[in-house]
């Protein structure tokens, strides 16, 4: 049975712990707890009900206490028969009730997990390290594209989802696993998993909305985008939570931004989705196709898609107006991603000069910019960095802190708004701390601070993350 005395918070803790069920309307509680309560410990069993008959409407919910016990039960239990005559049930992990989606989760997001293992691990070693938990699909070093260095960082993909959350919740902890950011997905593949699975019993059930367990609905179900379509208007979509102070931030590096505003639900909690619109069609296949799956917050891919804004492009020379910008911006972002020159078409063929931003808006009168020290530099300081809202990009802050010399990296704690900064010497270190603690950067506030209590040389020890 549900408790209403916990908070909704509970049912996401841990993630991925919540199973949607698709029964019979014939199957009741005890039944399902009869067959599910073999793979762990089950903290809730919902049976949704119709408000005015109070029979089942063939969907029910499963609360575990872990991930790996949830997973389990749903790579066993999907397709099987609970009772003799009934037709097979289907089971998906539940989607997090702060996503902005309204689909459940798939497979195949639950099968990679990201990691920060030394900077002297190779493949071999993640594979043999992660083996004891099922069997790995590949594995990923994230490296710095210049040095070819990795940077501490890493994937691994398992064959199942339970086996990559025994992974997660049992692996030293050093490694601060967690569950990687799907990959962007298309809108056909989408449309297929609503189509074959929770679509089909939600349809027709306007009692839905008015239970804890469902989710809202967003613009991604309805008939506003296409991905033939190109407008100004973008939607962005985010898995994690974020602000519209993220999102305007963010967007707003492109010229043209003429609107941000993040969707919200009648209670005015965030769907994850926030709509922006530019000026100019030049600026929003820009920002598409540079934004579309970049990691923001780190860890975090955003999913950029086109949003019809009404105009009439059912016209021959529109339509031949629309492709002509579309492929000269793509050829701008392939071929000249730093510092385009942006089109403006609103009013013609003719592109117009639109002007750039500077990559690094502050009112710290900053030095030029030095170069960075060489990655194997012995780290004589670190500095600590809190951002509010939310960090800046890796090569931003490069940008900023490399110009008081021998900065030797950047380096962004994953899903939190803290990070980093190494230095070679630590008067740069301190010039750095001394110029920026308490400015504001493109729109995020910085606190610098040292990262460790000052000691003797002949102590200091250095310290990787």
């Amino acid at each position: 049975m549900e408790d209403n005395t916990k908070p909704s918070s509970y049912l996401d803790d841990p993630p991925n712990s919540r199973l949607f069920l698709v029964t019979s309307k014939s199957i009741t509680e005890d039944t399902i707890r009869d067959h599910f309560s073999t793979f762990g410990e089950i903290q809730d069993i919902w049976v949704v009900k119709d408000k005015h008959t109070k029979e089942s409407k063939g969907v029910a919910f499963v609360k575990f206490s872990k991930s790996s016990q949830a997973c389990t039960a749903m790579e066993e239990m999907h397709g099987k028969c609970l009772v003799e005559g009934t037709k097979p049930i289907k089971v998906f992990i539940a989607q997090s009730r702060s996503s902005g989606s309204h689909r459940d989760v798939e497979d195949e997001e639950l099968t990679r997990i990201f990691v920060m293992i030394p900077k002297t691990f190779t493949e071999e070693d993640m594979k043999e390290t992660f083996k004891d938990y099922g069997d790995i699909e590949y594995c990923i070093i994230i490296k710095n594209k210049l040095t070819g260095e990795s940077k501490g960082l890493g994937y691994v993909r398992f064959h199942k989802p339970s086996q990559a959350a025994m992974a997660i919740e049992n692996c030293d902890k050093t490694f601060r696993a967690i569950l990687a950011e799907p990959r962007t997905k298309t809108s056909t593949t989408e449309n297929e998993y609503f189509g074959n699975s929770r679509s089909e019993h939600m349809a027709n059930e306007s009692g839905m909305s008015g239970y804890p367990f469902s989710a809202d609905n967003n613009y991604t179900s309805g008939d506003m985008w296409n991905s033939d379509m190109i407008t100004r208007c973008l939607m962005v979509s985010s898995r994690a939570a974020i602000t519209q102070e993220q999102v305007y931030s963010l967007f707003d590096l492109i010229p043209g931004m003429d609107y941000c505003e993040m969707q919200r639900d009648q209670y005015g909690f965030s769907k994850g989705q926030a709509m922006i619109r530019y000026n100019n069609l030049g600026s929003a296949v820009y920002a598409k196709e540079k934004l579309n799956g970049f990691e923001y917050p780190p860890g975090n891919r955003l999913v950029v898609t086109y949003v019809d804004d009404g105009e009439d492009r059912t016209s021959p020379v529109g339509k031949m107006a629309m492709q002509l910008v579309a492929a000269q911006m793509m050829s701008m972002v392939w071929n000249g991603p730093t510092g385009p020159q942006l089109m403006k078409t609103s009013t013609g063929y003719t592109p117009v000069a639109t002007s750039q931003k500077p990559r690094v808006q502050t009112d710290v009168n900053l030095p030029p910019v030095k170069k960075m020290a060489p990655s194997d530099s012995v780290v004589k300081e670190r500095l600590f960095v809190i951002f509010n809202p939310s960090p800046l990009p890796v090569d931003v802050l490069e940008d900023v802190f490399c110009r008081f010399g021998s900065l030797v990296e950047v380096y962004l704690v994953p899903g939190r708004n803290v990070g980093y900064m190494k230095y070679a010497d630590r008067k740069h270190a301190n010039d750095a701390m001394a110029a920026l603690h308490g400015k504001v950067v493109n729109g995020v506030k910085m606190k610098v601070m040292l990262a460790d209590p000052p000691k003797e040389e002949s102590h200091k020890r250095q310290r990787t993350y």
